[in-house]
């Protein structure tokens, strides 16, 4: 049996490092009179969803940042939720608005996204924020594909010239993963379900990022020695452990790079939004350029 070879990107250690840094500069906000202020809003009770919540609460106290859960019923009418994002909308001590998806389904999902003022929109989904990502605006970007970005920046990764396959078109992770990718001057090639030969381009791939939540879509024959594997896959095997996209075993033996599931891009995603917290704070508070 061949030895892996790939290097881990270890998101647990990454995640730690970035948190001590906004730890830090929430210190310096607060000294100023300025707490980063984060509103979770959970309709339902949607057992994933809550324990989502509740990690995006805890890691808000750890950094020393303001958070406050709101939770309603299944039942809460669309109008009901609408007001409460505007109350938030106007609500000085809230620097970032997140509505725990996926609501119940009388509830136009959209709607509420872009009821969020832009301005607090750190999860990076209003349509104003995918419209500054596009044309390379400042903005928030969406946290998961932001964090892989912070990945490969910490492995040194030069991006320019380099063939970066996306397999996914999500809002959330696909389509903004690769236009980070382009304003790295990657060359991006999206591929999804209805690609017809998926290995004939993830063959060609420097840096291959993984996000359709189906587990080995990535197999070791599909991967060029030496490349840079992400993955943004959360499934459970047939023994019920957490396991990501990638058949991790094949392709750790031949990739330079991978990210293990659990403990790889899961870690980076709520950091990402402490980030995008933090930034948002600074800005309300003259800390940091609009522009």
């Amino acid at each position: 049996m061949t030895q892996a070879t790939a290097k881990l990107i270890d998101g647990n250690a990454l995640s730690a490092k970035l948190r001590t840094d906004v730890a830090q500069r929430v210190t310096a906000l607060k000294a100023k009179g300025v707490t980063p202020g984060l509103a979770v809003i959970l309709v339902g009770e949607n057992a994933a969803s809550q324990v989502y919540v509740r990690n995006k609460v805890k890691s808000c106290a750890e950094v020393g940042m303001h958070s406050v859960l709101e939770r309603y019923d299944a039942s809460m009418t669309e109008a009901d939720l609408l007001a409460r994002v505007d109350a938030l909308n106007h609500d000085a001590s809230i620097h970032g608005i997140l509505v725990q998806l996926p609501l119940p389904a009388h509830i136009d999902a959209n709607k509420v996204i872009e009821f969020i003022s832009p301005a607090k929109d750190v999860d990076g989904f209003h349509i104003a924020s995918a419209g500054a990502l596009m044309v390379g605006q400042p903005g928030f970007w969406p946290c998961t594909p932001y964090g892989c970005m912070k990945m490969l920046e910490s492995i040194g990764y030069a991006l320019r010239g380099k063939h970066a396959v996306v397999i996914g078109r999500s809002n959330i992770v696909g389509k903004p993963m690769a236009m980070m990718l382009l304003q790295q001057s990657a060359t991006v090639t999206i591929c999804h379900s209805a690609t017809p030969d998926l290995k004939a381009h993830t063959l060609q791939a420097d840096v291959i990022v993984a996000a359709v939540g189906k587990r080995n879509v990535l197999t070791a024959d599909m991967v060029k020695p030496g490349a840079v594997v992400l993955d943004v896959g959360m499934n459970r095997n047939d023994e019920g452990k957490l396991c990501g996209d990638v058949d991790f075993d094949g392709v750790s033996r031949v990739a330079g790079y991978i990210t293990p599931v659990p403990g790889g891009v899961g870690p980076m995603t709520i950091t990402m939004l402490l980030v995008n917290t933090l930034e948002s704070a600074e800005r309300a508070a003259g800390e940091a350029p609009t522009a």
